[in-house]
């Protein structure tokens, strides 16, 4: 039996989990995919909202101002990429400037480094925006990151430090007999003092396997555009238009990895697993991307996505024991800005709710730190060769693209937190992240799956069951 049971491995689940790990308790995180952070976590903007935008006195607005303030030592203690880079809110209609004055006021109330900028020195700063720009709102906390990592690491660290992890398993029922809860996944029953249900765009499903709820989640799906790391300086900041009732709007912003994302779009659907994309509404997202920077080159377009938001229905964030029993916890309606809330939320949830029905002793040996990843691309040149030298798995490029060694793909598979497909892989080492997409990549990564795990390439899957890239053999050995 476990102490804690997290049903959830996305950003919020991750960094539950993280908080826990540094106490002498128990604990299991159940995913139901095959991979931590493989939804809502995995396909967002990669922002770390400053917390100008939250209405001020609501969850979203306190844990992403805490949030933030967290992020440039997690970062390094979790080594995970991450640009202070700040955000530009732009105005391009006279109009606009009074929202903008709003805007700062109500960052300041909640405590978010905020400043008015005027047209010219929008311009100075941004020489592709807009030339009809009238200002804009500066909040130079607001910065870029690596989701895909952000929550790999963070569960790599939690289970260095003793979580458990089960993935590809979808809970299907919970049962409190006798104090305990009784987790049935489709694959066994686990039982745990406590349970925290983090599952994002099936929270409120989860949550009604205990009892009725008041509210829901409503899926809001939003496209995107990545266009290649084809040159620096298209923009220097993550850049918004106003925001309005659907969101923050199209941002065109940079990345961590250097490519440039363009979107999102922001409708309700019905479908709770529908990412597919539609040529209207990209074309919708280009036409509003092209009004904050009109020469944005969509002809160094590499691909199109769609993400999930788990959308609350109570408009705020909902993190909070269930009526019914105060060691059941949902957290539940982690939508933009989610991301970099995670770690707030998961110190809250950890120290305050579970700590209220569950004693916390602090762990002596915990680590707050992984193992540090070679990055053969940022060493200067001598230490490039030292390192092939002494391990020439670091000169054998896999990804031509994006420059990926065997040697880094080896040092991923070498992790804590399993990378069992080859979406994994990709997101752990950008192994298939580039112009080709994994043309010409994709068969040694399954190879090298295959070969690690001990499988046929034919059993290598791609992301989620069923997947399997290779179907059969077209050459067999004659007998």
């Amino acid at each position: 039996m476990e102490d804690v049971i997290i049903i959830g491995a996305g950003a919020v689940g991750a960094f539950i989990a993280r908080s826990l790990s540094r106490f002498q308790v128990s604990v299991l995180v159940i995913e139901k995919e095959n991979d931590v952070g493989d939804v809502t976590s995995m396909a967002n903007s990669a922002i770390a909202h400053s917390g100008y935008d939250p209405e001020p006195g609501t969850k979203k607005a306190f844990f992403n101002v805490a949030g933030n303030r967290m992020f440039p030592q997690l970062c390094k203690e979790l080594d995970v990429s991450f640009g202070q880079v700040g955000t530009l809110t732009v105005a391009t209609e006279n109009e606009q400037l009074e929202m903008l004055k709003d805007l700062l006021e109500r960052a300041k109330k909640n405590g978010v480094p905020a400043e008015f900028l005027t047209a010219d020195e929008v311009k100075k700063s941004e020489p592709n925006i807009n030339p009809e720009v009238k200002g804009a709102l500066l909040c130079p906390t607001g910065g870029i990151v690596n989701p895909f990592t952000l929550v790999a690491h963070a569960m790599e660290n939690a289970m260095d430090n003793g979580v458990k992890l089960a993935l590809g398993e979808e809970v299907t029922g919970i049962v409190k007999q006798g104090g305990i809860y009784h987790v049935t996944t489709n694959k066994k029953t686990y039982e745990a003092k406590v349970v925290v249900n983090s599952a994002g765009l099936h929270a409120d499903d989860i949550a009604r396997m205990i009892e009725p709820i008041e509210w829901k989640i409503l899926p809001r799906k939003g496209e995107y555009y990545v266009l290649d790391h084809y040159a620096p300086g298209l923009v220097n900041h993550v850049l918004f238009p106003l925001p309005s009732a659907k969101g923050k709007g199209v941002l065109v912003t940079m990345t961590t990895s250097g490519n440039y994302l363009v979107g999102p779009s922001s409708e309700f659907v019905n479908n709770k697993e529908d990412t597919a994309t539609d040529v209207m509404t990209l074309a919708s997202v280009k036409a509003q991307a092209m009004n904050l920077v009109p020469k944005v080159p969509f002809n160094q377009e590499i691909r199109v996505y769609a993400g999930i938001r788990a959308t609350p229905s109570t408009h705020d964030f909902i993190i909070e024991p269930s009526k019914k029993y105060s060691d059941f916890i949902n957290v539940a309606g982690i939508e933009s800005p989610g991301l970099v809330s995670s770690p707030a939320i998961g110190e809250y949830v950890a120290t305050k709710l579970i700590g209220a029905v569950l004693p916390l002793n602090e762990r002596p040996n915990y680590k707050s730190r992984v193992r540090p990843y070679v990055k053969p691309l940022s060493m200067p040149l001598e230490e490039r060769n030292a390192l092939i030298k002494k391990d020439p798995r670091y000169g054998e490029m896999v990804c031509q693209c994006e420059k990926v060694s065997l040697g880094e793909i080896y040092d991923v598979l070498s992790r804590s937190v399993p990378c069992l497909t080859v979406k994994a892989l990709k997101k752990r080492t950008r192994a298939g992240f580039g112009k080709c997409q994994g043309g010409f990549c994709q068969p040694q990564v399954i190879r090298l799956l295959a070969a690690y795990y001990h499988v046929t390439p034919l059993e290598v899957l791609y992301d989620r069951a069923g997947s399997q890239i290779v179907k059969d053999e077209t050459k067999k050995e004659s007998k």
